[in-house]
């Protein structure tokens, strides 16, 4: 008999292993870094502080833009791109209970089914942005898919809407841009010069080094054709230093992102 409960006990407990989340431990040291440290939260306000602390300034140099590729947009109106993810809202929790692989899939329901956690710092950027008439833009690559209950093309859209709205941030879908719509793909390029079209783009946000610099993935989108590298990205690094801290604004990610798949 106890054969046979030890036995039993055995096979419990590895069933039991089989159906947690299994994490990578560096990954999961860096989920509850994002989730725990006070150190996290100080850095978000720290790059949305001063980033608030410039808006004066770029508003005022109308010769100003953090696109390199826009040309003549000293008489448009200035505008800053967010990304959404890890940038405006926090996915920690989401990391925290997903049950590896990740899928979009898995991703939509959980933003369909809990309420969204601001990343410090960004619903105070943005209202004092506002206030100085600057428009906020989010570009995020949640894609667009449709799906067979529902009518609208673009679900993940008002998904997306109802997450940065749940944060305290107005927007809409004349300012919130995602990939796979529009024939944009998941390479941020193409939404960032559809803003540069209409306004000045006085600041980027992000976590992730596509939200910044073009063709910087392993697997490249359309335009890029080559794969980036730790190499190319290390030299776009100095080749645009000038912009970190200074219309660019880098929020730190450990749990995910392009740089986990760059050889």
């Amino acid at each position: 008999m106890r054969q046979i409960l030890a036995a039993l006990s055995a096979t419990l407990l590895a069933a039991c292993a089989t159906t947690q989340p299994q994490h990578d431990p560096q990954q999961d040291l860096g989920l509850q870094w994002v989730k725990h440290a006070a150190e996290y939260r100080a850095i978000t306000r720290q790059v949305y502080s001063v980033a608030t602390r410039d808006l004066p300034r770029f508003i005022a140099d109308t010769s100003w833009n953090a696109l390199p590729q826009q040309r003549d947009a000293a008489t448009l109106p200035p505008a800053v791109i967010l990304d959404v993810d890890e940038t405006v809202v926090s996915n920690v929790d989401f990391q925290l209970t997903l049950v590896p692989p990740f899928t979009n899939e898995k991703h939509d329901t959980w933003n369909r089914e809990n309420k969204s956690t601001p990343v410090e710092g960004v619903k105070e950027f943005v209202e004092a942005a506002r206030e100085l008439g600057v428009t906020v833009f989010f570009v995020t690559n949640r894609p667009c898919r449709a799906k067979r209950d529902i009518e609208d093309p673009c679900p993940q859209r008002q998904t997306t809407i109802d997450d940065i709205r749940e944060i305290g941030i107005e927007t809409d879908a004349d300012h919130v841009f995602l990939s796979e719509e529009r024939g944009w793909t998941r390479e941020k390029l193409s939404r960032r010069l559809h803003v540069a079209g209409t306004h000045r783009v006085i600041m980027l946000f992000g976590d992730d080094y596509g939200d910044f610099v073009e063709c910087s993935r392993s697997s490249p989108a359309a335009p890029c054709t080559t794969a980036a590298t730790r190499a190319s990205r290390a030299v776009a690094l100095d080749t645009y230093n000038h912009y970190w801290g200074n219309g660019w604004y880098f929020l730190p990610n450990p749990m995910h992102g392009s740089w986990t798949s760059v050889k």
